[in-house]
């Protein structure tokens, strides 16, 4: 559990750092209007630069810098993920990949942009793709906030974290 916590932690704080210099910006909205709600890191390089600078917060600036609210909320969309995959009978085993989450002030899932990592197992992308666009379109984070923020960091399936918590037995 310590590994993904710096992992996570890392990500984070990396994360928050380049927000507070894309705040000087200002973004176009209507380059973000053909950007798909799922797609793949190094497409659509415009528009992501674009929605980069027009989230400014991280998970963990909107959790108050609370890194245990953060891992728990981020770590609770992972176990909704693989709920769903599990539902819908969609094999997310051994996928591996680095996700950056964009979350508007409601909770819901305005985009999500991944990159498969070399040790993750071989998918389908337009198949995965369909799959976390399905997912966002049913799931909220429980928790609103003021500002539109983000999340980026590596993701694996299965998480494992039930099993951590000593909860999945």
């Amino acid at each position: 559990m310590y590994g993904i916590r710096l992992i996570f932690s890392t990500s984070i704080l990396f994360l928050a750092l380049n927000s507070l210099q894309a705040q000087s910006f200002t973004s176009n909205p209507l380059a973000q209007d053909d950007l798909p709600k799922v797609f793949v890191l190094g497409d659509h390089e415009a528009q992501y630069e674009e929605l980069l600078i027009s989230y400014e917060q991280s998970l963990l600036q909107v959790c108050d810098l609370d890194m245990d609210k953060a891992f728990n909320v981020w770590m609770s969309m992972v176990e909704e993920l693989e709920a769903y995959a599990t539902t819908i009978d969609y094999d997310i085993n051994g996928i591996r990949a680095w996700f950056h989450v964009f979350f508007d002030s409601d909770g819901s899932v305005d985009h999500i942009a991944f990159h498969l990592k070399p040790q993750s197992r071989n998918v389908d992308l337009d198949e995965f793709t369909a799959f976390l666009s399905s997912f966002i379109n049913l799931y909220k984070v429980p928790m609103t906030t003021t500002n539109r923020y983000f999340n980026y960091t590596s993701v694996a399936f299965p998480s494992h974290y039930q099993q951590m918590k000593g909860e999945g037995n």
